[in-house]
């Protein structure tokens, strides 16, 4: 393909300069790439202009025809476009006819239907995510008056090793995740995941954490 290129970009180089002749060569290979010769000190619409004029055709005029014909369509689209909107928000009804109508409020019935059955998703979505939030509440404070009452029962529960206390336990410092830790009676069985014991002065202690949900 170079090769044949080359040879018939070189014979319209030789016509220009021997014969005096305007020449205009594209060429479009089949990777798609474009290759143009135009004879020096011609543009290609100067070429493509004598050509319409020796042969008395327009080039152009169909192209031209055909865009404006698209560009009326979308105009028209356009304008119905707008009608349905002022029709919808209660205008630009008095041409309207029986049918049109009734097809209008069928169409609203519709396009309301859709927006209620959103609605609901979303108001049902907002309602389990409160409903997961309470029952985490609700689990931490079982657990609360449990260690209340362990800690009423046994002064001495709860006291960790360094004379820490309670407290100690409750979350991480520096802006930690929001955890609280609790101790659980020995014989407290609970079905959340407990975490190693933690020993203080040889006697095991059972250290439960619960995460809050934000």
């Amino acid at each position: 393909y170079s090769k044949r290129r080359n040879g018939l970009f070189k014979t319209a180089h030789e016509l220009t300069v021997l014969c005096d002749a305007k020449v205009s060569i594209i060429m479009i290979s089949s990777t798609q790439k474009l290759h143009e010769y135009i004879s020096p000190t011609t543009m290609t619409k100067q070429v493509f202009d004598q050509y319409q004029k020796a042969v008395g055709v327009d080039l152009w005029s169909s192209h031209y025809e055909k865009m404006q014909e698209h560009l009326q369509k979308l105009k028209e689209v356009n304008r119905n476009l707008r009608r349905e909107i002022r029709q919808r928000m209660g205008e630009s009804l008095n041409d309207l006819g029986y049918d049109q109508m009734v097809n209008l409020i069928e169409d609203m019935d519709s396009s309301l239907r859709l927006i209620r059955e959103r609605k609901y998703k979303v108001i049902g979505n907002q309602i389990e995510t409160s409903k997961k939030k309470l029952r985490n509440v609700e689990e931490i404070h079982r657990n609360l008056v449990l260690e209340i009452d362990a800690r009423q029962e046994d002064p001495h529960y709860g006291l960790v090793e360094n004379e820490g206390d309670y407290n100690s336990v409750l979350g991480f410092p520096n802006g930690g995740p929001r955890i609280i830790a609790l101790r659980l009676p020995p014989n407290h069985h609970h079905h959340h995941h407990h975490h190693p014991s933690l020993h203080s002065g040889g006697a095991a202690s059972d250290l439960t954490t619960f995460a809050l949900l934000e």
